[in-house]
């Protein structure tokens, strides 16, 4: 697996399982009803931040994740980033190898943690994920999300020292 910067023609690889996850309404707190043009104005960031893309050998795309200050002015030491891995390629590695990218990425930038904003408890791989890479839960909005299938649930902020 190669992670690289993503370009605007990986849209169209991303966008299939980016609709996919969001549509399920499981995991992010984006409208459901999210169209392609306003996902990728979302999704693919300009620099100073960054958006990747983990491919396998024949470039085909098994996920992507955007890097980005979590807050503007006096708290803008703090990095934040998303991961969306197709689910075809879920349990390979790729979400570990994206958030591993990620903090390293953080750390070079500067920034002197990493928070997650809305991680919701429900989403128990990506929660363990977090955990063996060092982020804590340091709080949990009760009802924060509206899942689906669970109804009302948690969403937990997560938060890394670097």
């Amino acid at each position: 697996m190669l992670i690289r910067e993503a370009g605007a023609a990986d849209w169209a690889g991303i966008w299939p399982f980016f609709r996919e996850i969001v549509t399920a309404g499981e995991t992010f707190t984006y409208p459901l009803d999210l169209g392609v043009d306003e996902a990728r104005e979302w999704w693919l960031l300009a620099a100073p931040f960054r958006t990747v893309v983990a491919v396998d050998e024949d470039g085909a795309i098994l996920g992507t994740a955007k890097m980005n200050r979590n807050h503007m002015g006096n708290g803008s030491h703090i990095a934040s980033a998303s991961y969306m891995v197709d689910p075809e390629r879920s349990g390979q590695g790729v979400g570990r190898a994206l958030c591993e990218y990620s903090i390293a990425w953080a750390r070079a930038q500067g920034y002197r943690a990493m928070q997650f904003n809305a991680v919701v408890e429900t989403n128990v791989n990506a929660v363990r994920l977090y955990r063996n890479l060092g982020f804590e839960v340091i709080g949990t909005l009760p009802e924060g999300f509206r899942h689906p299938e669970h109804g009302y649930v948690g969403l937990h902020i997560m938060h890394l020292a670097l």
